[in-house]
């Protein structure tokens, strides 16, 4: 093995190069014998029926429920991660058990049959987009057979990537973390990736799109950078929906109070003052 023999990954913005047998800082895809590979592939580590309005989505097929998957794997570093048990770990720090296409879609049909509010499948979680060669062979056979798919996801993935997923999801959420640059690089992240990947979500015309900013003290919690969010996806189109959402402490950052309620209240009015679809949540 040597440095010549290195190749760089690009799924995201840190196009990690990567040795042979290097696995990248995302925990899920890895140098194996010259080629990048989804090491994630079919591992699932979380499976739940879940409402819709839980990934959230607020103004997509209300009542309907979904069959949520999730991995492990993350290429942010978020301190208030909800779900750092399985988003900042590895293959050998949580447990796992193998779902290929075929059985996601199996098991979709399957609840469908017993109560046909369960509608199709979400990817959320993790970032499911660490591997997005999983969630685009099982986004197949799930439209197959008849049903919908669900993403959840942080965005923070190349061009290519979103164009190979967008036009097999039928509703996605991804998480605006914050509207400065400067606060995506701490998080390991890039503003402009994010932004392009709700520019081709908001473009995908079979696709419906929210997007969720969580709240956090001291981060991202100024009328002005609401202002300038919100303010933004106006211009992709008014109809966005945008779910401000409460903070509470988690995972390595623990050293604050939840966000106050109020605050959560009143960016949201800054963000009424572009967009028509304004929800708050965890409050």
């Amino acid at each position: 093995m040597s440095a010549d023999d290195a190749i760089r990954c690009d799924t995201c913005p840190r196009g990690c190069l990567l040795e042979p047998g290097a696995v990248g800082a995302c925990r899920a895809r890895g140098n194996v014998d010259g080629s990048i590979v989804a090491l994630g592939y079919g591992r699932v580590t979380s499976v739940a029926i879940d409402p819709v309005e839980k990934k959230p989505l607020a103004r997509w097929m209300p009542g309907s429920t979904v069959l949520s998957l999730g991995s492990y794997g993350c290429n942010l570093r978020c301190p208030w991660c909800q779900n750092s048990s399985i988003s900042q770990v590895g293959e050998d720090g949580v447990d796992w058990r193998e779902m290929l296409p075929a059985d996601v879609a199996a098991l979709a049909t399957r609840l469908h049959g017993q109560d046909p509010r369960m509608v199709g499948v979400a990817y959320t979680y993790n970032e499911p987009l660490v591997a997005w060669e999983f969630v685009r062979d099982c986004s197949v056979l799930v439209h197959d057979v008849g049903l919908k798919n669900v993403l959840v996801s942080a965005g923070c993935v190349s061009h290519t990537v979103v164009d190979s997923i967008a036009p097999l999801i039928d509703a996605a959420n991804i998480d605006l973390k914050s509207f400065r640059a400067e606060t995506y690089r701490v998080l390991g992240g890039d503003l402009a990736t994010v932004k392009a990947t709700i520019e081709l979500f908001a473009a995908t015309p079979t696709c419906h799109l929210e997007v969720t900013t969580l709240i956090v003290p001291g981060v991202n919690d100024t009328r002005g950078e609401m202002d300038e969010l919100a303010a933004w996806l106006a211009l992709l189109d008014t109809g966005i929906v945008l779910h401000v959402s409460r903070f509470h402490p988690a995972w390595r950052m623990r050293d604050r109070g939840s966000t106050p309620i109020i605050r959560v209240y009143e960016l949201a009015d800054v963000a009424r003052a572009h967009l028509f679809h304004v929800c708050t949540g965890n409050c």
